[in-house]
């Protein structure tokens, strides 16, 4: 029998939603306990999580559905920052000015190798590319040898989220294509994490696909940041200034792109190891022959930062809302499904690891997702930090506007009379920042799932708030305020948008405007 929402919304009344949202906090406080120590990639930890994640799959009623019974192994290199063997300085004139490491600038290891660069640099604006949309930082641009400097955070105006991120990602291979050997990002001064916290993390490991480590290690290029508070003398001596630049960027307006007076001098030293960690695959089988082999996956993230520099005496990054809150959802939905009639199409649960590494266990799933031949997945629905810390009055859906899967979510929110919005925020770049990104690069639709709020408004301040004070930082923790009846609202929804997706006639597709469909990827890559 397929799952009919008459049958789902039996399975979430109002007693059963409050059970199942005390359920719900419970794998909050479990996964986010100081035992867990911060859930690090690969650490003794993150393989204890994902025991307890798969022991609450089997008692949800799915089955494995993993390489390994219920994991399936991610290989990974790990890399650290050997900073007493590295530095960056700025060179103009001939006299060199060192920056130090974590106060004035740290060394972003996901696109840096090790080596040394010595360049010179150029302003090439906001780093995006969307022809279409009618803004190329990268027209006519020569960066062969050269250091790209880039405003982070920032955003040309009139270009959706979307497209923006796709406008990002396309700018990305500009440089390398380009020749580019190096990127210098100015840190946004708003940014969601004071810069001080973003410098701590400097130290983490930082991780690779072990299948990927060769390119990188041959890259040769660095990616350096710099606190904006060291930006006004970048900019000395050039055509514009730092805070004319800034004042253009900060109402979206093109900016000029120009040579700036000084070369970057760095030296990058690493140390190198391995890891695995794993994902943990959960299935659902589905309920009707004739779709056996469209799978719709369930993504949340189970990784986190580890532990850091202690602040205050605390030096563990739980991980509560990031994203212990996602994985407790993907379990009370995988109970909520399996107790009751098979959806149409079979339901993958994927608890991913390396999410805050850069989306590297997502990325092996949707390359070698474990179904049987002949299988493939159709969409993708991701949880990740959906943030109950304000009533669910408005379910905010990064991709809205990307594919059909809308009309799934518009369904299912009307019979909760939940209004649907699109991101709010769209320089935030959230669309291609968390594990959906895997499986849009791929060309399956996929949307992410939050708690929503409009501009300005006091919901949307208490997120601004929740970012600075708590986001990737030691306060993320059990003791937080959280919004029980918000929890309890989105994890009775999200069920529903599953069945809606699971049940759905076609399989879903793009639009024809989407700037993610396989396509747009095809004309852009050519």
């Amino acid at each position: 029998m397929r799952c009919t929402l008459a049958a789902l919304l039996l399975l979430t009344t109002p007693a059963a939603a409050a059970a199942q949202a005390d359920a719900w906090w419970g794998h909050v406080t479990a996964l986010a306990h100081d035992s867990m120590r911060g859930r690090q990639t690969g650490s003794p930890e993150h393989r204890r999580a994902a025991e307890y994640v798969a022991g609450e799959f089997q008692r949800a009623g799915l089955v494995p559905g993993g390489t390994d019974g219920w994991f399936q192994p991610v290989r990974l290199r790990v890399r650290r920052i050997a900073e007493g063997r590295s530095s960056v300085a700025l060179v103009r004139g001939g006299k060199a000015e060192s920056l130090e490491l974590g106060k004035d600038a740290t060394i972003n290891l996901r696109s840096s190798s090790a080596g040394r660069v010595d360049a010179p640099l150029v302003f090439i604006g906001y780093g995006v590319r969307s022809p279409d949309l009618g803004h190329d930082d990268f027209a006519g641009l020569d960066l062969k040898g050269k250091v790209a400097v880039v405003l982070a955070g920032a955003a040309p105006k009139g270009i959706p989220g979307p497209a923006l991120a796709a406008g990002r990602a396309a700018g990305a291979d500009a440089l390398r294509q380009g020749g580019a050997v190096g990127v210098l990002t100015i840190y946004p001064p708003q940014s969601d994490i004071p810069w001080d916290r973003y410098a701590s993390s400097r130290l983490h490991p930082q991780m690779q696909l072990a299948s990927d480590s060769a390119s990188h290690a041959e890259s040769g290029a660095v990616t350096v940041v710099l606190n904006p508070s060291k930006a006004k003398g970048l900019f000395s001596g050039s055509r514009r200034s730092y805070a004319a630049v800034q004042a253009l960027a900060d109402s979206g307006a093109p900016l000029p792109r120009f040579d700036l007076p000084v070369r970057l001098h760095a030296t990058v030293a690493l140390d190198e190891d391995e890891a695995v960690s794993d994902n943990v695959v959960g299935l659902l089988p589905g309920g009707d022959p004739a779709v056996a082999t469209e799978y719709v996956a369930l993504t949340a993230h189970l990784d986190h930062l580890g532990v850091g520099e202690p602040v205050a005496g605390d030096s563990i990054f739980n991980g509560a809302m990031d994203n212990a809150s996602g994985i407790a959802t993907l379990i009370e939905t995988a109970r909520t499904l399996a107790s009751g009639s098979r959806p149409r199409r079979p339901v993958v649960f994927v608890a991913v690891t390396g999410e805050e590494k850069g989306l590297l266990g997502s990325d092996v799933f949707a390359e070698h997702p474990p179904v049987p031949a002949g299988g493939a997945l159709v969409a993708n629905l991701n949880t990740d930090m959906f943030l109950p810390i304000n009533p669910l009055r408005r379910l905010l859906v990064n991709g809205l506007e990307e594919s059909d899967l809308a009309d799934d979510v518009r369904r299912a929110a009307a019979r909760a009379g939940i209004e649907v919005i699109t991101d709010p925020e769209p320089e935030r770049n959230a669309f291609v920042r968390s594990d959906q990104f895997s499986f849009i690069r791929r060309g399956i639709p996929a949307l992410s799932l939050k708690v929503g709020f409009s501009l300005g408004s006091p919901e949307h301040e208490r997120v601004l708030r929740w970012r600075q004070e708590r986001y990737h930082g030691v306060k993320d923790d059990v003791t937080q305020p959280v919004d029980r009846q918000a929890a309890e609202d989105f994890n009775r929804l999200y069920p529903l948008v599953v069945t809606e997706v699971a049940n759905r006639a076609a399989k879903p597709a793009w639009y024809p405007t989407s700037a993610f469909r396989p396509e747009a990827n095809e004309k852009e890559a050519s």
